[in-house]
């Protein structure tokens, strides 16, 4: 099993969260109003009120073969507005 971390800005959640239920996931979380540090610079709540959005993390856990087709539907989304996704194991407990 596999475990997608993707870092984004709120405005683009919706086409995410739709391009990973296209590609076969069956579900995934979402934390809104993400802050920290990035190289590009700090993100924090006050850029929620500045119009600019704030950050979300999704998380989704897909098995090894679904891993392609999902990474697929996202990765273009993120490459044109924005974000950044992880890849890592994961064992169910």
């Amino acid at each position: 099993m596999k475990r997608i971390d993707l870092i984004l800005s709120e405005r683009e959640l919706n086409r995410v969260c739709k391009a990973i239920t296209k590609a076969g996931a069956k579900g995934y979380s979402v934390m809104r109003h993400v802050t920290g540090m990035s190289p590009s610079g700090e993100i924090s709540e006050a850029m929620d009120f500045s119009g600019l959005g704030a950050n979300a993390h999704v998380i989704v856990f897909v098995d090894d073969d679904l891993l392609g087709a999902v990474a697929a539907a996202v990765r273009p989304l993120l490459k044109r507005y924005g974000g950044v996704g992880f890849v890592s194991s994961a064992e169910p407990l």
